[in-house]
């Protein structure tokens, strides 16, 4: 199985390599268009600023090839926001493959989210086996709202999409390179997706 990681220099590879090498697979991180359509699972990571992920994105011609790829692509923190329409973030046009506008969380609760948090009204063979209010590690100011594409929901001072879905698209809001056994069952349910 080719895995290839979406290398557009927004960190925190090396954390997903290594984890994807635990479940006894290799990932081949790339930027070349090609070897990312002819991946059998592409994993689209992101830590860092989505204003300036995107233009790194648009820099590199990616943020036209992210949106047409057919086989399963998994979105990870800033790269699951980075899928949606919008985020409120540098006011950032996004991929708009989720029909979800990211947003900051209010001044109510402290910023950013850094932690443990549960994962609840799980759905999907992505969370296949995962038992609710599972334990999950999340770092982020901003989050994408509850929609019709949610397939696990978090509570940060309001309920938000943990997770979200749409045709091969995936995306979730924790690290699951950081969840422990919970996140490394994650991956490899997104590894088994066919």
């Amino acid at each position: 199985m080719k895995i290839v990681i979406i290398d557009y220099g927004a960190g925190n590879i090396q954390s997903i390599i290594f984890a994807i090498k635990r479940l006894g697979y290799e990932a081949v991180l790339s930027h070349d268009a090609e070897e990312i359509r002819k991946a059998d699972k592409v994993i689209f990571p992101g830590v860092g600023e989505a204003s300036s992920a995107m233009a790194k994105l648009k820099a590199t011609g990616l943020d036209k090839v992210i949106p047409a790829l057919k086989q399963p692509v998994l979105g990870i923190c800033l790269g699951m926001q980075l899928m949606c329409h919008s985020s409120e973030e540098g006011n950032t046009e996004g991929l708009g493959i989720f029909d979800l506008d990211v947003v900051k969380f209010s001044n109510k609760v402290k910023v950013p989210q850094i932690g443990w948090n549960q994962i609840l009204d799980l759905k999907n063979e992505l969370f296949k086996n995962i038992p609710e209010k599972s334990y999950i590690y999340l770092v982020h100011s901003f989050y994408a709202p509850m929609g019709a594409e949610t397939i696990a929901t978090s509570e940060y001072g309001v309920a938000y999409s943990a997770a979200l879905q749409k045709d091969n698209f995936y995306g979730v809001q924790f690290h699951p390179e950081k969840s422990s056994d919970v996140g490394s069952e994650i991956l490899m349910n997104f590894l088994s997706i066919s």
